[in-house]
């Protein structure tokens, strides 16, 4: 999803009063799927727009998304550490670390 892409859909999201939590790559340490700035939407619903790495990583966020909507209504710095289920778990594992800032839009 490019940069105009995301704020496209944010403002479609604001048009439609849907609250949306916004999920953006800070930082990166080490191998990560997606780099610095790379951004998604995440709606109450679980449903999502764009990408931050798919697979667990990407669940932690929708997870954290989902408390920030639901719960807290306000931003946090996630730490999503992909390095723990080296040697677990099968599949795609890059074994870095991003930090994710995530902030919940609700609309008045």
């Amino acid at each position: 999803m490019t940069d105009r892409e995301f704020f496209e859909k944010l403002a479609e999201c604001e048009r439609d009063r849907l609250p949306v939590c916004a999920a953006t790559i800070v930082r990166t340490f080490g191998s990560t799927p997606r780099e610095t700035g790379a951004k998604m939407i995440i709606t109450a619903d679980g449903s999502t727009w764009g990408s931050v790495g798919g697979g667990c990583g990407e669940n932690q966020v929708r997870s954290a998304s989902l408390k920030c909507l639901l719960v807290t209504k306000k931003p946090l710095l996630l730490d999503v550490d992909l390095t723990d289920d080296l040697g677990t778990k099968g599949g795609d594992v890059c074994g870095g670390r991003m930090h994710i800032l995530v902030e919940p839009y609700i609309w008045a």
